[in-house]
Order: C-alpha cells, then structure tokens, then sequence
C-alpha cells in the first residue's frame, strides 16, 4: 500500500480518483499501469523519467509522438545494458570453465579467463 501510494506522490499514477469517503479508487488500469512502471523501472528507467512519461500520458494523445521517442530512447538504452551484461556473463561462465577443467584435471590450465590485463 505504501508503495502505490508513494507511485502517486511522485506524480507516477495518473488519474486516481476517490470516493465520498475520501478513499482512493483505483481501477483496473491502474494495476496494468502499475506493472508497466515496474518494468520501466527494472529496466534501468529512473524516477524522474518515468514522471515525465507520466506527465505525457496525462495529456493524451497529442502527446503519444513523444512518449514513442521516450521508449524508443529507453529501449535502445536497455538493449546497450544487456550487451554488456551479455559480455560481463561470457567472462564468468569462461571463468567457471576454467574453474571446472582445473577441478577435473587437477592442473591449472594454460588459459586464464581475463578482463583487461589482470588476472582473476
């Protein structure tokens, strides 16, 4: 709860009404809107990009051309990341390799996995 809560404080959850009684009222965009925010933020989005994305939803369609151009920047931005986590992940499974053939032989190999000059 706190954390829906904090999403509207930080202007991340458009367009949540209450009730007579104060309470607010969330529907089920709101869930869908939700998930799409955590995705944003697991992929590396920050805080403040994701309200200014909020504040393009909030005005509508005129605004869809820019919100295109914001995912179309994040997405080249995550797929950039994943690159590097993909090269950063050859160097620890080379690393295991290395590890594996030294515990079966029981001789190090000649091949050190290496990241720049020094070894590991």
């Amino acid at each position: 709860m706190h954390t829906i809560r904090w999403y509207e404080t930080q202007g991340l959850m458009p367009g949540v009404t209450r009730d007579a009684g104060g309470r607010r009222v969330y529907d089920p965009d709101h869930i869908g809107w939700l998930e799409f925010i955590e995705q944003l933020k697991r992929t590396g989005m920050t805080v403040a990009e994701m309200k200014d994305y909020a504040a393009l939803v909030t005005k509508g369609r005129k605004s869809l051309p820019d919100r295109l151009t914001m995912l179309r920047a994040h997405r080249l931005r995550v797929k950039a990341e994943l690159a590097k986590t993909r090269q950063a992940l050859k160097l620890v499974e080379s690393k295991i390799d290395y590890y594996d053939t030294w515990l079966e032989t029981g001789e190090r190999p000649p091949e050190v996995p290496r990241l720049g000059k020094k070894k590991f």
